[in-house]
């Protein structure tokens, strides 16, 4: 390997750990002045504070950097955005009953709580 290669590979290796120190003692900061006074939580050390990163990151998808809603259109073809752009101006032009039986098609994958949310969502604005 090149030694200019090496070097990078180290520095983005000291920077990584560094960039985790950093969140870890912000978040570690942060807990401390908020949670205990304002909710009567307990104190937090490091590794405590990092393990909720890691938490986050497990249960949010954390951080960023999967691209979202974004990143999907960009990566779609033209013909894919037009296909899209034209659904969505079918979804328009159907009336409230129609878009309740396009809906009922897709019953099988949802639960009957959510048939009464959408039915609510539905119906006229009081």
């Amino acid at each position: 390997m090149k030694p200019q290669f090496l070097k990078m590979k180290f520095a983005f290796l000291v920077l990584g750990v560094a960039f985790v120190a950093a969140f870890g003692a912000l978040v570690m900061w942060l807990w401390n002045a908020l949670v205990p006074d304002l909710f009567g939580g307990p104190v937090i050390g490091f590794w405590q504070a990092a393990g909720l990163l890691v938490l986050c990151r497990i249960l949010l998808g954390g951080f960023g950097g999967h691209g979202g809603h974004r990143g999907r259109w960009h990566q779609m073809t033209p013909e894919e955005r037009e296909r899209f752009r034209d659904g969505m101006r079918q979804w328009r032009a159907m009336s409230r009953d129609e878009r309740r039986e396009f809906r009922r098609g897709f019953r099988g994958g949802c639960t009957q709580g959510a048939e009464t949310v959408r039915e609510a969502n539905d119906s006229p604005a009081k």
